[in-house]
C-alpha cells in the first residue's frame, strides 16, 4: 500500500522535475520529460532475475522491473542523483552565451549536493510503489564493482554517449553481467557508408548544446566496441534508419520535348554539360538498442 494518500502524493509529484514517467497509482502519474521509452523486444524478461539498472534516475526500468517479477533489483546512478541540475543548467547557458566549453569538472565540486537532490523523485516514486528496489548511489566509471556482483539482466539506457571513456565503461559493463546487457544510445547513421565502424566526437554539439554529450557511434561501432569488450554476442534489436535518398531530378514534361532535345544532341553533337553530383545527405542521428551476451 502507498505510504503517502492521494492528494499529499499528487502535491509532491507537481513540486519537482520529472525525467520518467511513472505511474504511482490512485491516479497520480509522475510528468516524465523523456520520450525515449523502451518496449517490447527492446527488454528482456525480467521474471525471477537479478536487475542492474545503470543511470536509474526516476526508476522507470527499475520499477518496471520488480513489477514483472524481478527477484532483485538494484538502481545505480550517481550523476543526476547529486548533481544541482539547475544550477548547472544555468553555468552551460552562460558558457554558450561565451562561446566557451564548461569545466565540468565543477560537476562534482561546486554543483555537487550531498543530500542528493536529484534522488528525491525516485525516492517518492519507491515510496508510493512500497518497492523493494534498492537504491545503491555510485558512478558506474569508478565504483567498486566487487560488492555489486554480477546480475542477469544489466540496463545500461542512455548512459554510454554522456561518458568520456565509452569503452572502459563498456568493459566494467561486461564485468557486471552474467546473462543479458540491454545497451540503448544515441547512435549515428553515416549515409552510403552503413558498415563503417564511426564514432562521432559531440562535446557540446548535440541538442542544442548539451555538454553532457561526448560520443556517438555507429551500430556497426557499438558492436564492435562491445566485442572488444568481452562480450561475446551482440544482437542489434532496433536501431535509426538512414535517411531517404534524393529524389532523382525531374523528367521533362512531354516524351516530345524528350525526343527534341536527343535528336538537338545529335545534330550538334554536342553533349549536355556534366551536371555537378549532389551533396551527401548528412550524419544523423537516432536511437539504437542491442543485447549483448557475456
Amino acid at each position: 500500500m502507498p505510504h503517502v494518500d492521494r492528494d499529499a502524493l499528487a502535491a509532491a509529484v507537481a513540486q519537482r522535475y520529472w525525467h520518467h514517467t511513472i505511474d504511482l497509482g490512485q491516479g497520480v502519474v509522475t510528468p516524465g520529460g523523456s520520450t525515449s521509452v523502451l518496449r517490447g523486444r527492446e527488454l528482456p524478461d525480467f521474471a525471477g532475475r537479478s536487475v542492474l539498472d545503470i543511470g536509474a534516475w526516476d526508476g522507470y526500468y527499475s520499477f518496471l522491473a520488480e513489477s514483472q517479477g524481478a527477484a532483485r533489483v538494484v538502481a545505480l546512478d550517481h550523476y543526476v542523483w547529486g548533481v544541482d541540475l539547475q544550477a548547472r543548467n544555468e553555468y552551460w547557458a552562460e558558457c554558450t552565451r561565451a562561446g566557451t566549453l564548461p569545466d565540468q569538472a565543477r560537476d562534482l565540486t561546486d554543483f555537487w549536493r550531498p543530500d542528493l537532490p536529484g534522488k528525491r523523485g525516485f525516492d517518492l516514486a519507491a515510496e508510493a510503489l512500497d518497492s523493494r528496489v534498492e537504491a545503491v548511489v555510485g558512478d558506474v566509471a569508478t565504483i567498486d564493482l566487487e560488492p555489486l556482483g554480477t546480475f542477469d539482466v544489466v540496463l545500461f539506457l542512455g548512459v554510454l554517449y554522456h561518458l568520456p571513456e565509452p569503452f572502459s565503461a563498456l568493459q566494467r559493463v561486461r564485468s557486471l553481467t552474467s546473462g543479458v546487457a540491454v545497451i540503448e544510445t544515441e547512435a549515428l547513421v553515416v549515409p552510403g557508408h552503413p558498415s563503417a565502424a564511426l564514432v562521432e566526437f559531440t562535446a557540446g554539439t548535440l541538442s542544442g548544446h548539451d555538454y553532457g554529450n561526448w560520443f556517438t557511434p555507429t551500430v556497426p561501432a557499438l558492436r564492435a566496441m562491445c566485442i572488444a569488450a568481452g562480450f561475446t554476442r551482440v544482437d542489434v534489436i532496433s536501431e535509426p534508419s538512414a535517411p531517404a535518398p534524393a529524389a532523382p531530378p525531374a523528367a521533362p514534361g512531354s516524351r516530345l520535348r524528350q525526343w527534341r532535345r536527343r535528336q538537338h544532341w545529335r545534330d550538334t553533337m554536342t553533349p549536355a554539360p556534366p551536371q555537378p553530383p549532389s551533396p551527401p545527405p548528412p550524419p544523423q542521428h537516432g536511437r539504437a538498442v542491442v543485447h549483448a551476451y557475456p
